[in-house]
C-alpha cells in the first residue's frame, strides 16, 4: 500500500507526442489498462466462484445455502457494486480527486479478496462488503481518468483510447474464470479467492508505479467539501450506522438473524433509491420543459435497462448453478470446471463488439440505423429469448440429466448480442439526455438500472424459493422481457417525441 505522501503527490504531464506512447496513445493509458485488467481479473474470477461456493454443501467446503438464497446473495452483491459507484464519484469530486480515490478503492478491494480467503463465514461476508465498496470507488473514476489523458472530447485518439481500455476489461474478465475458477473448484475454494486478491494487488502495484504518467487533471478535487459540509455528512453517516447497529443488534439478540435480514433491506433500498432520485429530478423547477421531457424519455430507457440487467446478471447466479448441477463438464472429450462458462461472455464481446461497431456505421451510411428506442427493444427481445432457451435447457435436464454445454454457450451468445444492442447505446443516450444541472451525476444514475434490476432478481429469488431455476422460472422472466421489448417498440414514437432533438 502506498504511503499518504505518495497518494497526495502531484503527477507529471502526459508524455508529449514525440515521447513514448502506448499503441500511439499517452503512456498513462498503459497504466490504466493494466490496472483495470487486473481489477476485472480479480472481480470476475471471484464472481465465477461465488454462487458455487455459497451453495456447495459444507462437507465439501462450501457454505451450504439453498440455491435461491445463494442466487439472491449474488444478485444483491452485484447490485451493491453498482450502487456504490454513485457515492464513489461523489467522494472523488468532493474529497480526494479521481487518482487518490482509485488507489484507495484498489486497496479496499484487495483487502476484501484476502478476507474471502479466510475460512470463516463472518470474514467472508465482510470481504464481500469491502469489494463492493472498493469497486464503487474504483469503477466510478478510472474511466474518467482515461478521458483526462486526451486534449478534450474532440481529440481524435480519444475513442480509440477507450476501445483499448475496454479491451483490458474483457481480457481480464475472460482469463479470470479459467485461472481462478480452476484453482477454486479443483484445488481449494479459499486459495481461489486469495488468487483474486493477488490479481488486485498486481493491478494496484501497476497503478501506483505508473501514476507519474497520468494527467494532472486526475489529481484535482473539482468541488472541495467545506468543513461545515464535512461535519454534516459525518454526522448523518454516524447516525445511519448507529441505527443499523441497533437494529441488527436487537435481531441478533433475539436469535432471529438470518441472511434474509440483509438481503431484503438492501434489495428494497436498491429499488427505492433510483425511484427517489428520479422523483427529485422530476420535481426540480430548475429544469427547463425540454429537459423535463428528456428526463421522461430517459425513464423509459432506465426501466428497460433494469429489466434487461435483471436477467443478464443471473449469468453469475442461476445460470452458474445450472452449469454446475445440470450441465455436462465435458465437450469433445475435454473436461473443464463449470466456472469456465463465465468466460464465454467476454470472449463473445471481444469477437462481436467490432462487428456491431461496423454494423451501426454501415447502416447509418444507408440511413437505416435503428433508433435508440428500437435498439433497446431488440436488446429486451434478445435477453427474453435467452431465458426461453434456458427454459428448454432446463426441460432437457429434467430427471437429473446432464445437458450439453452447447445449451449454455447458446444462451450466453444470445445475451451478448442483446448486450451489444443495449449497453453501449445506453451509455451514449444517457450523456445526450442528461440535464445540464445533473450532467456529472447521470452516468451514476444509469448504473442504478443495474442495481434496480439485480435487486428485483434478488427479491424474486427469495420469494420463489425452491422453484428458482425451474422451467417456469425461466419462462416467466423470458416472456416478461419479450413483452417489455414489444411494449417499448410500440411506444417508440412517443419516446422519440420525449427525447426532443436527441436521436
Amino acid at each position: 500500500m502506498a504511503s499518504p505522501s505518495t497518494l497526495d503527490a502531484g503527477v507529471q504531464p502526459v508524455a508529449p507526442s514525440g515521447g513514448k506512447t502506448f499503441f500511439g496513445h499517452p503512456r498513462g493509458l498503459a497504466t490504466l489498462f493494466m490496472t483495470e485488467m487486473w481489477e476485472r481479473f480479480s472481480f470476475y474470477g471471484m464472481r465465477a466462484l461465488l454462487v458455487i461456493y455459497l451453495v456447495t454443501a459444507t462437507h465439501d467446503g462450501g457454505l451450504g445455502y439453498k440455491a435461491a438464497v445463494g442466487a439472491a446473495i449474488v444478485s444483491v452483491y452485484n447490485a451493491m457494486v453498482y450502487l456504490t459507484a454513485l457515492p464513489g464519484g461523489w467522494i472523488a469530486d468532493r474529497f480526494w480527486g479521481p487518482r487518490k480515490t482509485v488507489a484507495v478503492g484498489g486497496c479496499i478491494i484487495m483487502i476484501g479478496h484476502f478476507l474471502l480467503a479466510v475460512p470463516a463465514t463472518v470474514s467472508f461476508f465482510v470481504g464481500l462488503a469491502f469489494i463492493a465498496v472498493g469497486s464503487g470507488l474504483l469503477k466510478a473514476n478510472i474511466s474518467t481518468m482515461v478521458g483526462h489523458l486526451y486534449d478534450g472530447p474532440n481529440d481524435p485518439r480519444r475513442d480509440g483510447g477507450f476501445t483499448v481500455f475496454y479491451m483490458g476489461i474483457n481480457l481480464g474478465a475472460f482469463a479470470a474464470p479459467l485461472v481462478i475458477g480452476t484453482i477454486g473448484q479443483k484445488v481449494d475454494w479459499h486459495l481461489g479467492f486469495a488468487l483474486a486478491g493477488v490479481g488486485m494487488a498486481l493491478g494496484l502495484g501497476q497503478y501506483l508505479l505508473g501514476t507519474r504518467h497520468l494527467s494532472p487533471t486526475s489529481n484535482i478535487v473539482t468541488a472541495p467539501i467545506t468543513p461545515g459540509e464535512k461535519k454534516a455528512v459525518l454526522r448523518k453517516a454516524l447516525l445511519w450506522l448507529a441505527a443499523a447497529a441497533v437494529f441488527y443488534g436487537v435481531i441478533v439478540a433475539a436469535g432471529s438473524f438470518s441472511i434474509s435480514w440483509v438481503i431484503w433491506p438492501l434489495s428494497v433500498a436498491g429499488i427505492a433509491i433510483p425511484a427517489l432520485y428520479f422523483a427529485r429530478m422530476k420535481k426540480d423547477k430548475d429544469l427547463a420543459p425540454d429537459e423535463q421531457s428528456k428526463m421522461s424519455g430517459f425513464i423509459w430507457f432506465f426501466i428497460a435497462a433494469a429489466v434487461f440487467w435483471m436477467i443478464y446478471d443471473q449469468s453469475s447466479s442461476t445460470l452458474s448453478i445450472f452449469a454446475t448441477d445440470s450441465t455436462s463438464s465435458t465437450l469433445f472429450g475435454f473436461n473443464f470446471p463449470s466456472s469456465w462458462f463465465q468466460s464465454l461472455n467476454p470472449l463473445y464481446i471481444m469477437a462481436l463488439a467490432p462487428v456491431f461497431a461496423w454494423l451501426w456505421v454501415w447502416l447509418s451510411r444507408r440511413a437505416k440505423n435503428p433508433s435508440t428506442t428500437v435498439k433497446f427493444a431488440i436488446g429486451l427481445l434478445m435477453i427474453g429469448a435467452s431465458f426461453l432457451v434456458m427454459m428448454l435447457a432446463m426441460a432437457a435436464a429434467s430427471g437429473g440429466v446432464k445437458v450439453s454445454p452447447l445449451w449454455l454457450a447458446m444462451v450466453y451468445l444470445v445475451q451478448t448480442v442483446g448486450e451489444l444492442t443495449l449497453s453501449p447505446v445506453g451509455l451514449s443516450v444517457t450523456t445526450k439526455l442528461a440535464p445540464a444541472k445533473y450532467a456529472s451525476q447521470m452516468m451514476g444514475v444509469w448504473f442504478l438500472a443495474v442495481t434496480a434490476g439485480d435487486c428485483v432478481a434478488a427479491i424474486t429469488q427469495l420469494v420463489v424459493g425452491d422453484a428458482t431455476g425451474s422451467t417456469w422460472y425461466f419462462a416467466l422472466q423470458g416472456v416478461l422481457a419479450i413483452l417489455a421489448g414489444i411494449a417499448l417498440w410500440l411506444s417508440r414514437k412517443k419516446v422519440i417525441r420525449l427525447m426532443g432533438n436527441v436521436h
